[in-house]
Order: structure tokens, then C-alpha cells, then sequence
């Protein structure tokens, strides 16, 4: 099986696990918007969430995650096996005493930190914001444990299962909302309950392959390394996240909904970016990680231009259809119960100006890794600060014109910038990223493009004057623009010769023999 090809089915069986957990993610912001609208009781929600997901993204899985694999990942490459599994116990035992340590201690100052966070308070309620704080900061600790558990299954390629973890989480979620007729501390609660399973849901996977042992020893000279490796990756990730938090923090001067407006279209937005970019960095991670520890350097740089093209090929129509049907799309999703077509028109707004910043979103999620792999972390750290400089400057000057789509609008120009940055800088540390073939496809996919969009609104917007705007209606007319859509791509495409659709091809010949 060819790179490209095994790329692709690595991609699309994460993907596919991944589709259901953005599906079930979707129908929690539906049951969401169903109770709280856009009502400044769910923008205090948002910041007590925020906070504590903002400290996770600096201690927590993800940074633990993309600090433990290369190690790992180079331990296991030498024949080290033991080795391997003894760091993981340690980074694993660490992880719950430091950040349980931790969680605690942002439960007892939360009535002192969380207000810095609602400048805006004459439309958020501060009070609010620590109360349902105390209720999140325990994720930290949950999450870091999770980091690790999660980063050893993705060493041994195993992708499924931790991407399934999620659909659990938000039907907990969901279960709650539903029991306490949208209660918002229940909100909080049924988040904490929810994750103690994503951490309990992937453990079983662990027997058979675990040699984990009770161990602090973190003078261990492996986990040291980790450790050094961790502080800029964590430095860069939180800068990353930093900006969603400076972005709601912004919103609160903005309006009483903008932070729920902010919220609802981030959430469509990370729809196609879940299922797309972050199932092809996911898979691709350990391999370019492996790659390093070998000192293949040009088959390196080959696997992240491969990984650049698809989700180049998956986002750019992801783009198009997201601002052609931002409004019929979240009418679609979302205006039902209380959430009104005033709602609606905000939301979509902000939906079609973070769209201008897919393809650059899941571009940086690829390049940021690949530094990772490289351990080279400080690079993107570096990006990562002058981006939060950027994203300040930019949200202050457009969210008073704009509202939350200016806020919006902002972030997407940061992560434009962020990505163009990110692959000129690891272009000159490997060589060629082979940017000529990756921009010729791309402009081969722009075209294939324009007749997906036009595909997809003329076929939505007739069906819509026609069959009006009840909810059958609106599934048929919206379900079938968006089909239309992605015929006219995948036609297009083969019309001018995408490689993706060679490997597509490929992959449905090989279900049918499995059949």
C-alpha cells in the first residue's frame, strides 16, 4: 500500500470514528441552543469553561500528548520497549499528582481569577462565572491523565477507540442538559461527569500491551527530556488557545450574545476541521515522529506535503459551502426552542468569516505538529506569541463594527498568518516542502471548488423557496445542496485528475474486496 493510500485509510477510518463524535458534539450545541439561546447565562458558561481548558492546553493532554510521543515514539523505534513503558508510568503518576495539585488550587482562588476574565460585566455575571468554574477546574487533571493514555494507544496506531471517547462525553452532556431542563450548573456538572468517562472509556485498550508501574522518579533522564521538550510545546499550544479566550474575553464588551454567537459558529466550524485536518494530523504524528527518530529527513518532508494536499482537497470545499450556506445552515441546526432568526443571522455571520480561516487552521494543526516531531517546539511558540499580539490588536479593532463575525473575522486572519509562517520556517529546516505540487493541486481543487459551491446553492435555493422553511423542508432542501455539492466536486475532480481521487477510487476498490 502506497503512503498516500495508507494515509488515506488511517485518515478515513479516524475520521469516520471522529464523524461521530462531531455529530454527537453537534446535537449538544443543538440541545444547548434549545435551552439557553443566546442568553448571557451561557456566555458565563463559556468563560468557566475556557479558563480551565485553557490551563489544560498548557499542562494538560494535548501538550502532554505532543511532548510523551516523540519520546515514546524514539524509545520504542530503539528497541527500548521497557524503557519506553517506564516513562510513560512516570509522565502518567506525575500528570495526576501535579495536576491534581493544581485543579485544586484554581478551585480555591476562582472567586479572585475568574472575574479578571468578564471586563464586559455588565453583560456576563462574574458570580456566575466562578460558581460554574468550580465545577470545571477538575478537568485538568482528567484531561492530563487522559493526554498520556491517549498518546501511547496513537503510538501503536490505535486511533478508533479514542476518537469514539467523545461521542460518550457529549451524550453525558446531553443526558444532563435534558434531565435539568437545561440547568446551567448541571451544564458544568454533566461536562465533569462526562470526562472522568473519556478517560475510563480508552483504559481497556491499555491490557495486554501495558507495563505501567507506580513510579514519581521524574528525575528519570527520559522524562527530563520530555519534560524540557514539554515547556515550549505547552508554551505554543497555549498561546494557540489563548487566543479563543482573548476572543471571549473581547466578546463580553461586545454584546450579552456575542459570546454565544462566537461559540455556536466555532462549533460548526471545528465540524469539518475535526473530521478533515485534525483526523490527517492525528494519524500522521506518529509516523513523522518515527521518521525523525530514523533521521529521514526528505521522507519526512514528502509525508507533511502529502498531509498539506489532503487537507487541502477536504477543507477548501468545506470553506466554500460553509459561507455559501452559513445561514440555511445554522437555521438548519440550531433555530429551534428559543433561538430566534435574529440569532441566526449572528451566528452565520460569524460562521462565514471563521470559515475564511479553514484551510490555514488545519494547515497550522499539521505544521505545528511537524515541529513537534522535529522537537522543535520554541519555533512555533515564537509564531504563537506574535499571533496573540496580532489577534489583540485585531479583535480591538473590529469588534465594535462587527460584533462577534469582527471577532471572528480576526481570528481567521491570525491563523492565515500563522500558517504561512509556520511551513516558510520549516521549509528552510528540511528542505522542500514541495510547494510547487501543493500549490498546483491546490489550484486544480480551487476549480473543482467553484462548481461545488454553485452546485450546492443552486440546488439549495430554489428548493428553499419551494418548500418553505419548516424543519422536513429545510433537511430536504439543505441536505440535498449539500449532496449536490459534493457530487459536483468529486465529478470535478476526476474531470481534473486530483490525486486524492485516485486514492479515493483506490479505497473503495479495496472495501469491495473486503466485502
Amino acid at each position: 500500500m502506497s503512503d498516500r493510500r495508507r494515509l488515506a485509510a488511517s485518515t478515513a477510518a479516524f475520521g469516520s470514528a471522529t464523524a461521530l463524535s462531531r455529530v454527537a458534539g453537534v446535537v449538544r450545541e443543538q440541545t444547548a441552543a434549545y435551552y439557553f439561546r443566546t442568553s448571557p447565562a451561557l456566555g458565563a458558561f463559556l468563560i468557566a469553561f475556557n479558563v480551565p481548558n485553557l490551563i489544560r492546553s498548557l499542562v494538560a493532554d494535548t501538550a502532554i500528548s505532543a511532548a510523551f510521543v516523540p519520546v515514546f515514539v524514539e524509545l520504542r523505534e530503539q528497541g527500548r520497549e521497557p524503557e519506553a513503558w517506564r516513562v510513560a508510568s512516570i509522565v502518567l503518576w506525575l500528570a495526576a499528582v501535579v495536576l491534581g495539585a493544581l485543579s485544586a488550587l484554581f478551585v480555591l482562588v476562582a472567586p479572585w481569577i475568574m472575574p479578571l476574565f468578564v471586563p464586559g460585566d455588565q453583560n456576563i455575571d462574574p458570580d456566575l462565572v466562578v460558581t460554574l468554574s468550580r465545577w470545571l477546574f477538575p478537568i485538568i487533571v482528567i484531561l492530563g491523565m487522559t493526554g498520556v493514555v491517549t498518546g501511547i494507544l496513537n503510538s501503536y496506531d490505535i486511533f478508533g477507540v479514542p476518537a469514539i471517547a467523545p461521542v460518550a462525553w457529549n451524550g453525558i452532556i446531553i443526558l444532563a442538559l435534558v434531565l435539568f431542563a437545561g440547568d446551567i450548573t448541571a451544564y458544568a456538572i454533566g461536562v465533569l461527569i462526562a470526562t472522568v468517562s473519556q478517560l475510563l472509556i480508552p483504559l481497556p485498550l491499555l491490557r495486554g500491551r501495558s507495563r505501567l508501574v507506580v513510579s514519581l522518579a521524574w528525575r528519570h533522564p527520559d522524562v527530563q527530556r520530555m519534560l524540557r521538550q514539554m515547556l515550549p510545546v505547552a508554551l505554543g499550544l497555549g498561546l494557540i488557545n489563548f487566543n479563543l479566550t482573548l476572543d471571549l474575553v473581547i466578546a463580553t464588551l461586545a454584546s450579552p450574545h456575542a459570546d454565544a454567537d462566537l461559540n455556536y459558529a466555532f462549533r460548526l466550524f471545528m465540524l469539518p476541521q475535526g473530521l478533515f485536518s485534525v483526523a490527517v494530523t492525528v494519524v500522521l504524528f506518529p509516523e513523522i515522529s518515527r521518521l525523525v527518530a530514523r533521521g529521514e529527513t526528505s521522507a519526512f518532508a514528502r509525508t507533511v506535503s502529502t498531509g498539506a494536499r489532503s487537507i487541502v482537497f477536504l477543507l477548501l470545499p468545506a470553506t466554500a459551502v460553509s459561507i455559501a450556506l452559513a445561514v440555511p445552515i445554522v437555521r438548519l441546526i440550531f433555530e429551534h426552542g428559543s433561538f430566534t432568526s435574529s440569532d441566526t443571522s449572528h451566528v452565520a455571520a460569524a460562521l462565514a468569516t471563521f470559515s475564511l480561516g479553514l484551510v490555514a487552521n488545519g494547515l497550522s494543526l499539521l505544521l505545528t505538529r511537524a515541529f513537534f516531531a522535529l522537537q522543535e517546539a520554541r519555533v512555533p511558540t515564537q509564531v504563537a506569541a506574535a499571533n496573540l499580539f496580532l489577534n489583540l490588536v485585531l479583535d480591538l479593532a473590529l469588534y465594535k463594527p462587527f460584533g462577534a463575525a469582527g471577532i471572528a473575522l480576526a481570528t481567521a486572519i491570525v491563523t492565515t498568518f500563522n500558517a504561512v509562517v509556520l511551513a516558510i520556517l520549516l521549509g528552510r529546516r528540511v528542505g522542500s516542502l514541495h510547494v510547487r505540487e501543493v500549490a498546483g493541486e491546490g489550484a486544480r481543487i480551487a476549480v473543482a471548488t467553484a462548481y461545488c459551491t454553485a452546485a450546492a446553492f443552486g440546488v439549495w435555493w430554489p428548493l428553499d423557496q419551494l418548500l418553505g422553511r419548516s424543519l422536513p423542508a429545510q433537511l430536504a432542501s439543505v441536505g440535498l445542496g449539500l449532496a449536490a455539492g459534493a457530487g459536483a466536486y468529486l465529478a470535478a475532480g476526476r474531470i481534473l485528475q486530483l490525486a486524492e481521487m485516485d486514492i479515493l477510487a483506490s479505497l473503495a476498490r479495496g472495501r469491495e474486496r473486503a466485502g
